[in-house]
């Protein structure tokens, strides 16, 4: 009788759930459904259009990023731990298993003859209320999250190799406008001499032109270095110094994002918001194991055992066995069960927390690099226009020179004006495609489907 009143008030307790467990998890829903509708102005949509590795497909590239994918340290860091996450589940999984156990000892007294004896233990805790079940679950929970997670560290890594190559070709041009600007300031500098040997000029143009070309020569050391140090930092993201050599293209290869496909996207295809949702369901489940941990458990365990003069009589001979069902409960144990399952509530509000503060950045990212893709090809528009302008104007003073109207100055003038205006047309160039590829990353693009 004593024994049903237990389960009966057992059973009367576990049927009321926690009335102040918030469902975080829709709360989430509802949150990247809101902003969904916002910014891409629908719902939600599972579908992908490309992946990362669709946005520049150049094959040398293609093989750098493999290389990358393979070697990087950190991202082999964050695969170990992967792993650490998925043999995590096995351990939990074990725990709803029986588990069995043998033993053979030997006493001996002075005396009296030597006593050995064996037994073999089976014990199983019944999961009554699920609580194993939901631990098992929460171990899930956490192994997809960590694999969004490394998802999430290949996809960041893959735009950063491509960057860097971008990088790489933007440092080719600048050395190549460079070096044209450099030899026309050379070539002025032995005018100007020429001239002033002739008495024509004056001592200070003379100084002014090899002032140009000194800072043309440093620029052109800077831009050389930098080149040099983008290379480096390309192996580094390879994970090694000794990588093969490879040709950089002289021209910016095409980095495919069409626009007009932007509203079929959906920030639930990032990884690490997909993580961190997942981190919410996870916390969740600890949540309601805390919460079972209050209640009466029940375990049955089984023993054979032998004792006798001889190892081998007391390997089960005339085994004895024993058959135990065992239910105990929580009675006092200093408020810590309660502790511990209020705590888990605030991880659980944390999680929630967290996936905010993720989609918030998500969405920030979104926003911040479509606002660039139309900001820097309005800029290139009107570096365009102001470059066909300066190139005529640089053609009208070299006619005007040859005749005499106006001066050298006035002609390096309109010459320097081309060349910076070449310079900074590509560096717009570089930052717009540079920018797709941070376009794709906030959107989700990964290096696989999800």
């Amino acid at each position: 009788m004593l024994l049903t009143a237990i389960l009966s008030l057992s059973l009367f307790g576990c049927s009321v759930t926690p009335s102040e467990q918030q469902s975080y998890s829709q709360n989430a829903n509802n949150t990247l459904a809101a902003e969904n509708q916002q910014l891409f102005n629908r719902g939600l949509s599972t579908q992908q259009t490309t992946t990362l590795l669709d946005l520049i497909p150049d094959p040398i590239l293609l093989n750098l990023i493999e290389q990358a994918l393979k070697g990087n340290p950190s991202l082999q860091r964050t695969a170990l731990s992967l792993e650490a996450n998925r043999l995590s589940v096995n351990v939990s999984r074990a725990n709803r298993l029986p588990q069995a156990n043998a033993s053979v000892s030997a006493n001996e007294v002075e005396n009296s003859d030597t006593r050995y004896s064996s037994s073999v233990n089976i014990s199983w805790q019944l999961d009554v209320w699920s609580k194993l079940a939901d631990a098992e679950n929460a171990a899930q929970k956490n192994l997809a999250s960590a694999h969004e997670l490394f998802r999430a560290s290949q996809a960041t890594l893959v735009s950063s190799v491509m960057k860097h190559w971008l990088q790489l070709v933007a440092n080719q041009h600048a050395i190549s406008i460079e070096k044209k600007r450099l030899a026309l300031l050379e070539t002025n500098e032995r005018l100007i001499v020429q001239r002033f040997r002739n008495g024509l000029g004056t001592l200070e143009n003379l100084d002014e032109a090899k002032t140009a070309t000194s800072q043309s020569r440093a620029s052109l050391a800077q831009y050389q270095e930098e080149f040099a140090s983008s290379k480096r930092s390309l192996r580094l993201l390879m994970g090694s110094n000794q990588t093969e050599p490879f040709t950089v293209p002289k021209n910016y290869p095409s980095v495919w994002l069409d626009l007009n496909q932007l509203p079929i996207q959906d920030l639930s295809q990032r990884p690490d918001l997909r993580a961190a949702y997942l981190s919410i369901e996870a916390a969740d489940l600890e949540t309601s194991v805390a919460y079972k941990d209050m209640l009466p458990s029940l375990s049955l365990s089984a023993e054979l055992s032998d004792s006798g003069s001889s190892l081998r009589d007391a390997l089960f001979v005339s085994p004895i066995w024993s058959l135990l069902g065992q239910l105990s409960a929580p009675l006092f144990q200093g408020d810590r069960l309660k502790a511990n399952y209020k705590i888990a509530q605030l991880e659980t509000a944390q999680a929630y927390q967290d996936y905010r503060e993720t989609l918030l950045t998500a969405v920030n990212e979104v926003e911040n690099t479509l606002g660039q893709e139309q900001v820097l090809t309005q800029r290139q528009q009107y570096l365009k226009a102001a470059l066909n302008s300066a190139e005529s104007n640089r053609q009208q003073y070299e006619q005007k020179y040859r005749s005499g109207i106006v001066a050298l100055n006035d002609l390096i003038s309109a010459q320097q004006a081309v060349f910076n205006l070449q310079a900074q047309l590509d560096t717009l160039l570089f930052q717009q495609l540079s920018n797709r590829v941070d376009l794709g990353l906030a959107l989700g693009l990964g290096i696989t489907q999800p």
